[in-house]
């Protein structure tokens, strides 16, 4: 372990009484939570509809990749691009590869985001395909290359998303946008922010199959995952005290991990469906409401409604979130 690992976890060290409690709180969460009434509300709706674990990998990246704002504004847009896809968005990646158009999406219009950018993605994937067979494999040898293990994930997904940013067909659908674009959509995962879409599609395809992740990439193990750290991630977290960070940054979604860590060695990012979607569905509201906290199976356990956290905690500061 590096100095960098033993300081994160020194920070979140939870005694084995209180890694147990939230053990069976958490658990107890997951098996309330409606799965398949919330996977309606979640991207991960989307990959789960392909039967081809090739197809179920495209689509999940096209997905996770536009999963940023409200979830009923950009899966209307993710489901028409997988639609002009066709029922095999790996063959038609590759073929797209071989051809690229920068107005094959013209509706791919997402807040950030133009069509030239959902080309790109759509020929970068492609390539990837080409060159290592599927995603899953080239991501799985990166992640060898670099040792395996916790710390081998970032620098794998580092190098993942920047060889999908660099492939040479995309370079051409983007001259009128510049790399900012696909940027955007594939984050460098060596800056600051958290990574939140690139992480959360790992989780879809390392995690499971469970009802909720694939299970398709065996090459990593679900031990290794960072959590795909967003808004309410962060607001539950600090509520629980499994981070004392303010900021969605990476390092924030390391700590966050470790703590669950300490709870679940071998899969620490499996409450992270359930914990979302407490937040999502407003039964965590941003506002504490003492009738709801009351109801709330994690309430002994959480530092507002305890009183624990009563105490103003400065708002959460914005490094790079994507």
């Amino acid at each position: 372990m590096t100095g960098r690992a033993r300081a994160v976890r020194a920070r979140t060290s939870l005694s084995p009484e209180r890694a147990e409690r939230l053990r069976a709180l958490l658990d107890g969460l997951a098996v309330r939570t409606d799965t398949v009434a919330r996977i309606g509300f979640d991207p991960v709706e989307l990959p789960r509809r392909y039967a081809d674990p090739e197809d179920a990998e495209v689509a999940g990246l096209v997905a996770a990749c536009f999963a940023y704002g409200r979830a009923d504004l950009f899966k209307p847009v993710v489901e028409r691009i997988l639609a002009a896809m066709g029922p095999h968005p790996a063959r038609f990646a590759e073929a797209f590869a071989a051809a690229p158009s920068a107005s094959a999406f013209p509706f791919a219009v997402y807040r950030f985001n133009r069509p030239a950018d959902a080309a790109a993605l759509i020929a970068a994937i492609g390539h990837v395909r080409a060159e290592h067979g599927s995603l899953g494999a080239r991501f799985a040898a990166l992640f060898g290359e670099e040792g395996g293990g916790t710390e081998a994930l970032r620098p794998a997904l580092e190098r993942f998303a920047r060889e999908l940013r660099e492939a040479p067909e995309a370079g051409p659908l983007l001259r009128t946008r510049g790399r900012r674009g696909l940027l955007h959509l594939l984050p460098d995962a060596g800056g600051g922010g958290a990574c939140k879409r690139l992480n959360l599609y790992l989780r879809w395809m390392v995690r499971g199959p469970d009802g909720i992740d694939l299970g398709l990439w065996r090459g990593v193990p679900p031990s290794a995952l960072l959590i795909p750290l967003d808004t309410h991630l962060l607001r539950i977290g600090g509520l629980l005290g499994l981070t004392g960070r303010s900021d969605a940054s990476w390092r924030t979604a390391e700590e966050l991990t470790a703590t669950l860590r300490q709870i679940d060695p071998a899969d620490p990012v499996r409450f992270d469906f359930p914990l979302c979607h407490l937040g999502m569905s407003g039964e965590c509201p941003a506002r504490r409401t003492p009738e709801r906290c009351e109801l709330c199976g994690l309430v002994s356990e959480c530092r507002l409604a305890s009183g624990a956290g009563r105490s103003r905690r400065r708002p959460a500061r914005r490094t790079g979130r994507s």
